[in-house]
């Protein structure tokens, strides 16, 4: 959970600063929180994932600046648990607009949008 977090505020921030997300696949609005099924299925049933663990992609085609990012959320969220990260996004709009109408144990595959995520984030920034 903590990882598809994480995941979720490194592309909101990537669309804030630079109205471009770090990467292309969607986020769902699942009941946990946001999630990327590509990535729920690299890690399915892992509760450690340790470095190299997930492969998939190519982490050397990152720019500086996204792996600075990247190092700026985690710096900024990573003490927070899975959980709390997960209470935190069932606070906030991109995802409480996605699951309108549902009830709180419904799944769900709804997209939370790139500029539904862009545009409540720029007025609630995630790195203060």
């Amino acid at each position: 959970m903590k990882l598809q977090k994480l995941a979720f505020y490194a592309q909101v921030q990537h669309l804030v600063t630079t109205g471009a997300p770090l990467f292309p696949e969607d986020f769902q609005a699942w009941r946990g929180g946001p999630v990327v099924p590509e990535l729920y299925a690299l890690h399915r049933g892992m509760f450690l994932i340790r470095p190299g663990e997930l492969v998939s992609g190519d982490s050397s085609a990152l720019t500086d600046a996204e792996r600075a990012l990247i190092d700026s959320v985690c710096s900024a969220l990573g003490d927070m648990t899975g959980a709390e990260l997960s209470e935190r996004t069932h606070l906030e709009s991109p995802w409480l607009n996605a699951r309108e109408g549902l009830a709180p144990s419904d799944p769900s595959n709804a997209v939370i949008t790139q500029e539904a995520m862009r545009s409540y984030y720029q007025e609630h920034p995630v790195l203060a």
